[in-house]
């Protein structure tokens, strides 16, 4: 008997030898883990989801009239700067020097982005309202979630879009901005999303490259800030995101790893031909 289709043989199509189960190979591509570096990948879910509990806080406070727009943009401008002077000193410049992006084209941009901002705020103040309150409540959470799901973590999968997330982080942002008391306030609170949700997460992955052990204290401490203005908020809630946090960055790694023993994928000669030979030339 041979293993081929296109001679004929006393046997019929299917059948097949004693030697079938010889060429059984288990789990050939899988993956072995480290719960130490499960937990650190982990940081980027981390550290995203504490940009979006402060975003919705310092909304909060602004709506509230406990922060005014002019501390915020204070506050922002200063941190910027720093993780502006922070971003080329961790690489030394060598990524500048590679894009070929001069610090006089960053100025222009932000300036361009700023006058263009505060011009259109009173356009932003007033864009939403016709729509009900509950309305827009729901539609920045919606846009915040997606935020969230389509947000580049690293993985290479096809519902990453880092422009789509960026998009609908913006969008909630206008939303919200729609419903604070100025124009001054819609102006600054869409900057601040601009710098936590555009800005930061540049700034957060260069650190993962470059300072894996800074990047794990920045993590920390930016977690610990977001629970402690959740919790100036709301107690409950922040023992609810603590929560959410421990468990994604403890146990889902955990889980992950107690699950991959379980991992049985099979390989063998029954398994579709992969062409492995370069075809071009025949196209």
């Amino acid at each position: 008997w041979q293993k081929v289709l296109y001679e004929r043989q006393p046997f019929p199509d299917n059948y097949v030898d004693q030697r079938f189960l010889e060429e059984l190979r288990k789990n050939v591509h899988a993956r072995r883990y480290r719960y130490r570096a499960v937990v650190f990948q982990s940081g980027a879910v981390v550290q995203q989801l504490c940009s979006v509990c402060v975003f919705v806080v310092t909304w909060w406070y602004m709506d509230a009239g406990m922060l005014s727009p002019q501390g915020l943009f204070g506050a922002a401008l200063v941190t910027s700067l720093l993780g502006y002077v922070l971003f080329d000193a961790v690489d030394g410049g060598a990524g500048r020097r590679e894009s070929g992006r001069t610090r006089w084209a960053d100025l222009k941009s932000t300036l361009v982005f700023a006058a263009f901002t505060y011009g259109f705020s009173p356009v932003l103040k007033t864009l939403t309202e016709s729509v009900s309150t509950d309305t827009i409540y729901a539609m920045s959470a919606l846009m915040l979630l997606g935020h969230l799901i389509f947000f580049d973590y690293g993985a290479n999968a096809a519902i990453v879009s880092s422009t789509l997330s960026l998009n609908m982080a913006i969008f909630a942002s206008v939303c919200l901005a729609s419903r604070l008391p100025r124009s001054l306030h819609a102006f600054v609170m869409v900057t601040f999303a601009m710098q936590i949700f555009a800005l930061w997460p540049m700034l957060q992955k260069k650190l993962k490259a470059r300072t894996p052990r800074c990047y794990v204290g920045v993590t920390v401490l930016f977690a610990l800030a977001a629970l402690g203005g959740l919790a100036t908020v709301s107690s409950v809630g922040a023992v609810l995101f603590a929560s959410l946090l421990l468990a994604i960055s403890c146990l889902c790694p955990y889980c992950l790893i107690r699950l991959q023993l379980l991992k049985d994928n099979i390989h063998g000669p029954w398994d579709e031909a992969e062409i492995k030979e370069d075809l071009s030339r025949f196209l």
